[in-house]
């Protein structure tokens, strides 16, 4: 359980990473800004209060033993840079560098980045990819977790469908997929390009462990992540969002899915973050 302590001080870096994505962004003037600050809570609670991280990035024991993370909605990148710079990962000063030519932290995830255990952004594949990492450290009697977090819009394609199956089938109890349901894609509603409610039992019906929680409460984060780890098969947690949160213009607004902030929508997105 988290004290009231903790939940301030996640409560500041949330806001930070907010900030962070922002100015990266804007900065960049290209980047994917609604779907990462929608994600600004999952992100933040999974990497400083959930996950066995090593930040040293070296090839030793605690290196072996460390959680895996896929960002299978990889165009959400800025929010996990971010995150990993707050942890030391690289400097903060290099997140002014994203998506520019040269630079470790892409437009999409890539290895080149410390931090980053598999190149995303083809939506559709991270589970798959997740699943497959989970079988390897079984198979090397390793107690790692993998942790994946998908769009919700992604849940569209058939790949991802197979990926739940074959979790089950495998009994994948070391894999936890996250799913950013801010019910928004780059062509509007998820319910309106291609329905995918019920969703819990859908997921439920793959014979997975499913929770469904509050994307942006600190502690339902927190506590559905620490749940999952305890179950023994493969288990998602459904997080309801809403797209751009934060910045009250941005908020449930498609438009701004992979748009970049002008002078003015900047300066007024600062001062509601502020």
């Amino acid at each position: 359980m988290l004290t009231d302590i903790e939940v301030l001080k996640l409560e500041n870096l949330c806001k930070e990473n907010r900030l962070n994505v922002l100015k990266m962004v804007y900065n960049a003037q290209s980047g994917h800004i609604g779907g990462a600050l929608s994600a600004a809570e999952i992100m933040t609670v999974l990497y400083h209060k959930c996950m066995n991280i090593c930040p040293k990035w070296t090839k030793d024991k605690s290196f072996q033993n460390r959680d895996r993370f896929v960002l299978s909605k990889g165009h959400a990148s800025s929010i996990l840079y971010s995150v990993l710079s707050q942890l030391g990962y690289f400097p903060k000063e290099e997140l002014m560098t994203f998506r520019l030519f040269g630079s470790r932290l892409q437009g999409h995830p890539v290895p080149i980045c410390p931090g980053i255990d598999a190149a995303t952004g083809s939506l559709g594949q991270g589970l798959s990819i997740s699943c497959g990492i989970a079988m390897g450290l079984k198979l090397d009697n390793n107690s790692a977790r993998v942790f994946c977090l998908m769009g919700d819009g992604e849940l569209q394609e058939g790949s991802v469908w197979e990926a739940f199956m074959h979790a089950s089938h495998e009994k994948l109890d070391n894999l936890i997929a996250i799913i950013d349901r801010n019910r928004l894609q780059i062509d509007g509603c998820t319910e309106i390009v291609k329905s995918l409610d019920p969703l819990d039992e859908k997921l439920r019906a793959f014979n997975w462990d499913v929770t469904e929680i509050n994307g942006h409460d600190i502690r339902a984060v927190y506590d559905a992540i620490e749940r999952a780890k305890k179950v023994c098969r493969p288990a998602v947690i459904i997080a309801d969002t809403i797209k751009g949160k934060g910045v009250s213009f941005m908020e449930n607004n498609a438009g701004w899915h992979g748009k970049a902030p002008d002078k003015e929508d900047f300066e007024c997105a600062i001062k509601e973050l502020e």
